[in-house]
C-alpha cells in the first residue's frame, strides 16, 4: 500500500510538471500535497480552494483567458459571421466613399478623430459595466488617468502608431480596389509575427514560417499586375496605395504587439488601457487634422462632405474593432483565418459588382495563396513540452524503482 502511494505521488509530480503551464496559473506547487493537485484539476474554478489560498480571484482567472467559457457552435458561427461582415463591409464602404460617391470629398483625418472619440465613450461604457457603479468608475478613472501620467505617456506610443495606420487605410483605399486592399493588408500577419519574435521572444513553427513566405508570395502575385476597376471616378496611384498599405501593416504589427506587452505587464483592466490609449489618440488625431487640413477644416467645417455612408464608415471603424476584440476570445486562430479568407471573397464579389473590378489570373492565384497561408498560420502548434503517456508511465515507474 505504501509503495502504491509513492507511485501515485510520483505520477502526481509528473502531472504537475507537465500540466502547470497548461493551467496558466504560474503557481508554485512545491509545498502542496497530492490532494491539492487533485483539487486543482477536479474542483470547479469558482469553488477551488487552491486558487483562493493563493489569492487569485475568479475575475483574474476569467479575464486573463485561463479558463475558456463554454460556448455553442452556433454562437461561434455568429462571431465568425460578424467578424467577416465587419471586415469586408468596412473596406468596401470606405472605398465607395473615396472613389464613387458623387458628393463633396470629406476630410479623412476628421473621420479618424471622430472614430477615436466614439471608441473612448464606448470604452467608458464597458468600464462602467465592469466596475458596477459610477463611484468605482470615477475612482478607477482618477487612479489610472489623472494620477498616472507615465501610463498615459506609455499608451501614447500605440496611439500615434494607430493614428498613422488608420489614416493610411484611407490613402490606400483611395488608390487601390477593396479586394486588392483586403488581400495585401494580410501582410500584417508576418509583420505581427516578426514583432512578436523580436519584442515578446516568441517562436514560430516551421509551418508558420512557411505560411508567412506563402502569404508574401500571394501578395506579390496580386500586386504584380493589380486588377483594374472600371467604375471608379477618380484618378488613382496604385504605387501610392501599396506604400500606404506597407506603412499600415508595419504600424499594425508593432502597435498590436506593443499594446499586448503593456497589457501583460500589469493587472490593469483592458478597458482602462483602452481609455488611456484613446485619450492620447484624440489629441494625436486632432493634431493631425490641424497640421494636414487645418485651413480647409476652418473654412469648410469639421463635418464637411459627411453623408450617411461616411457616418457608416465611422461607425464600422469604431464599433467593429471593439466588437472584434470582445468576441475574439470565443474563437480560435482557425476560425479567425476562415474569417479573413471569407472577407477577401466577399470584398472581391462586392468589388466586381460595385466597382467593375476585372479579375486577372495573377490576382486569383495570389488571393488563393493568401487564403491558404492564413489557414496554415492559424493551425495550432504541436506541443512538444508534454510527455507522451507511455513515456510518463515509464518515468514514474523508474522513480518508483529508485525510491
Amino acid at each position: 500500500m505504501k509503495l502504491r502511494s509513492i507511485y501515485v505521488c510520483s505520477k502526481a509530480l509528473l502531472w504537475r510538471k507537465t500540466h502547470s503551464d497548461w493551467l496558466g496559473l504560474n503557481m508554485n506547487f512545491s509545498h502542496l500535497k497530492y490532494s491539492h493537485y487533485r483539487a486543482v484539476s477536479r474542483t470547479p474554478i469558482k469553488s477551488n480552494p487552491t486558487l483562493k489560498s493563493k489569492g487569485i480571484s475568479i475575475e483574474a482567472v476569467e479575464s486573463r483567458g485561463w479558463v475558456k467559457e463554454p460556448v455553442s457552435v452556433m454562437f461561434k458561427v455568429y462571431c465568425l459571421s460578424v467578424m467577416t461582415l465587419v471586415a469586408a463591409t468596412y473596406t468596401v464602404v470606405l472605398r465607395y466613399t473615396r472613389t464613387v460617391s458623387s458628393t463633396a470629398m470629406y476630410f479623412s483625418t476628421t473621420a479618424v478623430c471622430i472614430t477615436e472619440v466614439i471608441k473612448l465613450f464606448l470604452s467608458l461604457g464597458m468600464l462602467t459595466k465592469e466596475t458596477g457603479s459610477f463611484g468605482r468608475l470615477k475612482a478607477s478613472i482618477v487612479e489610472h488617468v489623472f494620477w498616472s501620467p507615465k501610463e498615459l505617456l506609455k499608451l501614447s506610443v500605440p496611439s500615434v502608431v494607430y493614428a498613422v495606420q488608420n489614416n493610411m487605410a484611407f490613402v490606400a483605399l483611395s488608390n487601390l480596389d477593396a479586394a486588392v486592399y483586403q488581400v495585401t493588408y494580410q501582410l500584417k500577419i508576418p509583420c505581427t509575427a516578426l514583432c512578436m519574435v523580436l519584442m515578446l521572444n516568441r517562436s514560430l513553427s516551421r509551418l508558420q514560417w512557411f505560411s508567412v513566405f506563402m502569404l508574401c508570395l500571394g501578395v506579390t502575385l496580386v500586386q504584380w499586375k493589380p486588377a483594374e476597376a472600371t467604375k471608379v471616378q477618380v484618378e488613382q496611384n496604385p504605387f501610392l496605395g501599396f506604400m500606404a498599405i506597407a506603412v499600415a501593416v508595419l504600424c499594425s504589427g508593432f502597435a498590436g504587439v506593443y499594446f499586448e506587452k503593456v497589457l501583460k505587464s500589469s493587472d490593469t483592466s483592458l478597458w482602462v488601457r483602452n481609455i488611456q490609449m484613446y485619450l492620447s489618440g484624440i489629441v494625436v488625431t486632432l493634431a493631425g487634422v490641424y497640421m494636414t487640413e487645418g485651413a480647409q477644416v476652418v473654412e469648410k467645417g469639421f463635418f464637411y462632405g459627411y453623408t450617411p455612408w461616411v457616418c457608416f464608415v465611422v461607425f464600422l471603424a469604431s464599433v467593429g474593432g471593439l466588437y472584434t476584440s470582445v468576441v475574439v476570445k470565443y474563437t480560435d486562430n482557425i476560425m479567425k483565418g476562415f474569417s479573413a479568407a471569407a472577407a477577401i471573397v466577399l470584398s472581391t464579389v462586392a468589388s466586381v459588382t460595385l466597382f467593375g473590378l476585372q479579375i486577372t489570373a495573377t490576382f486569383a492565384c495570389g488571393a488563393m495563396l493568401v487564403c491558404v497561408s492564413i489557414y496554415l498560420y492559424g493551425l495550432p502548434k504541436q506541443d512538444t513540452t508534454k510527455l507522451p503517456r507511455a513515456d510518463t508511465d515509464k518515468e514514474a515507474r523508474q522513480k518508483l524503482i529508485t525510491v
